[in-house]
């Protein structure tokens, strides 16, 4: 007689009887102190839809209460918290832990091979110390770059948080400041984030949170790693004075073996050399955008080879690797023409003789409007004198040399000559 599925002995064998739930720090509140309550096959598991011990508490003061939503065998499956399904490691997504250690675990769907997989997932589970995942995961790399950076480090506890009051978005809550749920502004509806499902994040696909944080992740800065070989040495920069080669050294000899260590103090930066590729890329794997010595982030990137310096040189000279001479492009503008000078004039610029010549200075004037300027080196020579008591001559009388005012006109200005020293 086949046996339903509502009858107390159907798989009873394989339910889960816990007593205590796998959960992150987020979910289990910031308060030491928490009562909790147990309801022994409560519900089905969202996953595997087996009966499962349920467990009810509230995470703190103003908080909503939680509870667990999937089985503790899903949980181990995945490594994640049996709440919000979020990796117990990093608190990120599965499907962006998933992509960053470069592993794809296929979990079926389907009732029979879910049933069965599920049965395989546990005798491997019970054969284990517990201390390292299972399946893939458990096969995985120990961490990832992309992981590291994108990581929560502390708890987010405003995850907590009550949903919002439906009735104080109609205008028709009645509870006031009583009210349990919060009167704030719900989101927009058409936004991603407000669509998440369950199990699209346990399965690790189309989690709004896991593509805004891969999104994150491809505009996040990275270091490449050189093609040549011989590249042994890594830039730090952003040193500032503080900084000197010991604490350098302190910090990188855990890579490897340092060659030298040099240190421009002019440019605040400092090169590091290592006795191995190996070690290089360790270092620069380590310190990119990790890297702070007293309270300074410092840039952390890959030197260049003296062959590929040298090669810029070279170009910038005109002259290619090969030792042949580059033509010059056509089309460029030549080299500005050197200023006119006046042999006729003193030298002594500084005025240091007592009996020296005032000093020129070479102001030189802008044209009238729509009177074209002469090109460089075709125009009069225009000076200005220094000296107030140099005397102004009119303009076809003026020593070359010197600029013609026309305020400065004696006749224009109804002066006689004899009132500036004339005869």
């Amino acid at each position: 007689m086949a046996t339903s599925l509502g009858a107390n002995i159907y798989n009873r064998q394989n339910w889960e009887d816990a007593d205590f739930p796998i959960l992150c720090q987020t979910c289990l509140g910031e308060n030491p102190y928490i009562r909790m309550t147990k309801e022994k096959y409560g519900k089905e598991c969202k996953i595997c839809a087996r009966p499962f011990t349920v467990f009810r508490w509230c995470p703190g003061t103003r908080m909503r209460f939680k509870k667990t939503e999937v089985c503790q065998t899903c949980s181990k499956m995945k490594n994640v918290c049996q709440t919000c399904l979020l990796d117990l490691e990093y608190g990120l997504p599965i499907q962006v832990r998933d992509t960053g250690l470069s592993i794809k675990d296929d979990v079926p769907k389907s009732d029979v091979n879910k049933e069965y997989y599920t049965q395989n997932m546990e005798r491997e589970i019970g054969n284990s110390d517990g201390t390292r995942p299972v399946g893939l995961l458990g096969k995985a790399p120990s961490s990832s770059d992309m992981l590291l950076k994108l990581a929560r480090t502390t708890p987010y506890y405003k995850r907590n948080r009550p949903h919002i009051c439906s009735f104080w978005v109609k205008g028709e809550c009645k509870r006031g400041e009583e009210c349990p749920y919060r009167h704030e502004k719900p989101t927009d509806p058409d936004d991603p984030l407000a669509d998440q499902n369950i199990k699209d994040r346990y399965y690790g696909i189309n989690d709004p949170v896991a593509d805004k944080l891969l999104k994150r992740a491809s505009t996040m800065p990275r270091l490449d790693t050189p093609e040549d070989k011989s590249i042994t040495t890594l830039y730090v920069g952003g040193l500032g004075d503080s900084i000197t080669d010991s604490e350098l050294r302190n910090h990188f000899y855990q890579f490897g073996e340092i060659r030298t260590t040099t240190i421009v103090q002019r440019q605040q930066c400092a090169f590091i050399q290592f006795a191995t590729r190996q070690a290089a890329e360790l270092a620069a794997e380590k310190s990119f955008n990790k890297l702070i010595i007293k309270g300074r982030r410092l840039n952390v990137k890959w030197g260049r080879s003296q062959g590929a310096r040298g090669k810029e040189g070279r170009e910038r000279e005109g002259v290619t690797e090969m030792g042949m001479k580059l033509e010059p492009v056509p089309g460029l503008p030549g080299a500005l023409p050197l200023p006119p000078v006046d042999e006729d004039a003193p030298t002594n610029y500084f005025n240091l003789g007592p009996n020296s010549a005032p000093p020129v200075m070479n102001i030189s004037l802008p044209p009238p409007p729509g009177v074209a300027m002469p090109p460089p080196g075709f125009g009069p020579p225009m000076f200005h004198s220094m000296d107030p008591m140099a005397i102004p001559h009119p303009m076809g009388m003026r020593p070359p040399g010197h600029v013609h005012y026309p305020s400065q006109d004696p006749q224009r200005m109804g002066a006689h000559a004899s009132r500036h020293g004339g005869s």
